[in-house]
């Protein structure tokens, strides 16, 4: 039952089931912890041993065959907390490394909902003023709205300026997206609209494709095109366009 979650906290495969076993189970020899798990017993040995030495089980010293059990879940706890501390202690030196690699001109893709995580993380680490072209307020989808409430209070935080043409159907089809952008926004003109988006910030600029009123496709990514003439050059159009639409009442 929660195997996927020990795994995706850091054990491997063989540890988080053997993890588990034990926390169902109690305290057993090797043998039965390889029955109970389905892991074979020449591999128990070693995972338990993995085990040991991140201090998640103990070992049962007995006359005739040893036995061993699960420490308590707390201690998943203070191992993620000690990864966040030795991270921490880091972050500052791998943030300078990144900003000091040249990545003029460099074009990748984004997928799924980390990838716009990460899309939104750029936005915030360059901090500049963000243009956006065919807006959906596809940062309401409810795959990524949790992570829109900690993104606008760095907006504001960092006082950043966006300018937003959203679709015309946004009018009724997503209102609500609305106050979080202030009154920097206009709509295209009804015929204009198209199931991509463009934004342009620093010298990044964004093609996102499967984009949807309110939200976002199962299978949307995003094309980032790191290139400063080419965000000048989108600027310069986004503001063509800005000024051809009617101002907003």
């Amino acid at each position: 039952m929660y195997n996927e979650l020990f795994q995706n906290l850091g054990l491997a495969k063989n540890e988080a089931e053997i993890y588990e076993t034990l926390l169902r189970n109690g305290e057993m020899p090797v043998g039965k912890i390889s029955t109970k798990s389905g892991v074979h017993r020449r591999n128990v040995y070693d995972t338990l041993n993995r085990l040991m030495e991140k201090g998640l089980v103990f070992e049962i010293l007995q006359r005739k065959e040893n036995r061993y059990q699960a420490v308590e879940p707390n201690k998943l706890a203070e191992l993620i907390q000690e990864k966040q501390d030795m991270l921490g202690k880091v972050l500052p030196d791998l943030e300078k490394l990144y900003k000091t690699t040249p990545h003029e001109e460099e074009v990748f893709v984004y997928r799924g909902p980390e990838g716009w995580k990460n899309y939104l993380r750029d936005i915030l680490r360059l901090g500049q003023p963000a243009y956006f072209i065919g807006a959906k307020g596809a940062w309401l989808d409810p795959r990524i709205k949790h992570f829109f409430p900690q993104f606008t209070k760095e907006i504001e935080k960092k006082q950043l300026v966006f300018s937003h043409l959203f679709d015309s159907e946004v009018r009724s089809g997503c209102p609500e997206i609305l106050p979080y952008v202030g009154e920097n926004y206009k709509f295209l003109p009804k015929g204009f609209s198209t199931p991509a988006a463009v934004d342009i910030f620093g010298n990044h600029v964004n093609l996102i494709s499967g984009t949807r009123i309110g939200g976002l496709e199962e299978d949307f990514s995003i094309t980032v095109i790191v290139n400063e003439r080419v965000a000048d050059a989108f600027r310069v159009w986004f503001r063509f366009m800005w000024e051809s639409c009617p101002e907003e009442k």
